[in-house]
């Protein structure tokens, strides 16, 4: 399972369908994000991760594979404007992306650490 991104899809849509099948929701404004110190400590700010998250890609995967914190369920991270990032730090983009999408297979059902929590990250324009 990867990172689902489609052409233009609608911020308020995805959520509505996240909230629909029960997930827990959070959108993330990615429209001024344009370095990887600020998208990894909006990440952090938004799922509430512990104060020993260490600000770099490997603890953002170990924090988004635990989500201990958060209730039971599936949560859905919502990314919004995640072009900003894209075109000013091309490589971040990757390696985020490939972050949330690496974390999002090992919760999934049968993934390497699944447990009574998923992840799940859905990319949106607007």
């Amino acid at each position: 399972m990867t990172v689902t991104s489609t052409p233009n899809p609608d911020s308020t849509a995805l959520v509505a369908e996240a909230k629909a099948r029960g997930a827990f929701t959070y959108v993330l404004d990615g429209s001024r994000l344009t370095d990887k110190a600020a998208t990894l400590d909006a990440i952090a700010e938004l799922l509430r991760f512990p104060s020993y998250f260490g600000r770099n890609l490997d603890a953002l995967y170990d924090c988004l594979t635990d989500l201990s914190w958060l209730p039971a369920g599936e949560h859905v991270l919502v990314w919004v404007g995640a072009n900003a990032l894209k075109q000013s730090d091309p490589r971040t983009y990757l390696a985020v992306h490939g972050t949330l999408s690496d974390a999002q297979r090992a919760l999934a059902a049968g993934g390497e650490r699944a447990d009574s929590r998923r992840f799940t990250v859905l990319l949106a324009d607007s």
